[in-house]
């Protein structure tokens, strides 16, 4: 089957393939997913090298608890590979006790994957400014919030699988987003920052 063929394919599918010996099945699974869970992982740690080595350790795991024949079908598979990362994420944080920002300089931008094709140099510019500002927004939140955006917007999860995730109630997690969206208006306010 070519490459174009299993990209019609849906993600079961392309396991089940995998799990029959087919490689190239995998690397479609892979591409299909790699910009989403990368860049949650990266919005974790901020630190492209580090995010680099989990989305590997993530991949690894991925690939050992399908050989085993662990997966669940139930589930939706990016939504447990992010439960992976998101664990692996929670787990080097523990283990590294330290945080890092992001600098202007690193090569990799997490909206780089938002930008349309269509988009011409103009919007593609203001579109840079505003995702510059929102993400020196996001970076400026408490953990818990911080965390709650990530996964509601940056990994279209929904509040019940964030409450899951994060093992808090539902309630709870549409609290911490509520109040990341009042601090980030507050900052917005405060520094005068415009994001148009």
């Amino acid at each position: 089957m070519s490459v174009s063929q299993l990209s019609q394919r849906a993600d079961r599918e392309l396991i089940n393939d995998y799990l029959e010996g087919s490689d190239k099945s995998f690397e479609v699974l892979l591409n299909r997913h790699r910009e989403k869970i990368f860049t949650s992982i990266y919005l974790f740690t901020k630190d492209r090298d580090q995010a680099e080595d989990i989305f590997q350790d993530v991949f690894i795991k991925i690939i050992d608890t399908l050989r085993r024949g662990k997966y669940n079908h139930e589930g939706k598979f990016l939504q447990w590979a992010l439960r992976i990362s998101y664990n692996m994420c929670v787990d080097n944080f523990r283990r590294s006790k330290r945080k890092t920002k992001v600098s202007a300089t690193e090569t990799f931008d997490i909206f780089d994957v938002l930008e349309s094709k269509d988009d011409n140099m103009e919007t593609r510019m203001i579109k840079n400014q505003t995702n510059d500002k929102l993400k020196y927004l996001v970076d400026q939140l408490p953990e818990e919030q911080r965390e709650v955006v990530i996964l509601r917007h940056y990994a279209d999860m929904s509040f019940k699988e964030i409450s899951q995730l994060t093992r808090v109630s539902i309630n709870t997690a549409l609290g911490r987003m509520r109040y990341a969206l009042i601090n980030m208006r507050k900052m917005v306010g405060d520094k005068e920052i415009l994001l148009k």
